[in-house]
């Protein structure tokens, strides 16, 4: 049982590394420009990194608590700059929007419970502390 942990971390974990090089292109940056984001240029690469690092440490487990929250300051303003679906006016684009919004508040829920109950067994966190009981 204890491998359905860390298969759930990776699974979590993938979409935020899946879409890192997406942050560091022209492309991704007007379009976030023209969704009303300030200074693009620079947020959009970052939150790139603050989701990537935050990813990663959950998967390794490595300060997971700490990697959740990354994740949570990483899809807060996302959420509801990028889905906000009560601004649109086309029904299609507004479901789409409604539908990754709702995604985007179980990731934060996910991101929640990771933050509270930490990575579980098969991490390195968890290593060190028996390796260190060990002593």
């Amino acid at each position: 049982m204890k491998y359905l942990v860390i298969v759930g971390r990776i699974f979590f974990s993938l979409i935020f590394l899946m879409t890192l090089m997406g942050h560091f292109k022209q492309q991704t940056i007007d379009y976030v420009s023209s969704q009303g984001v300030p200074a693009a240029s620079y947020l959009v690469p970052l939150s790139g990194i603050i989701a990537s690092v935050g990813a990663l440490s959950i998967i390794l487990g490595y300060k997971a608590k700490a990697g959740a929250w990354l994740l949570i300051i990483f899809l807060i303003p996302v959420t509801f700059y990028m889905h906000a679906f009560w601004k649109e006016t086309d029904p299609m684009k507004m479901q789409m929007q409604m539908a990754n919004f709702m995604k985007n508040l179980s990731l934060i829920g996910a991101a929640l419970l990771i933050s509270y109950f930490g990575s579980g067994p098969l991490s390195i966190d968890k290593e060190k502390t028996a390796a260190n009981q060990e002593k």
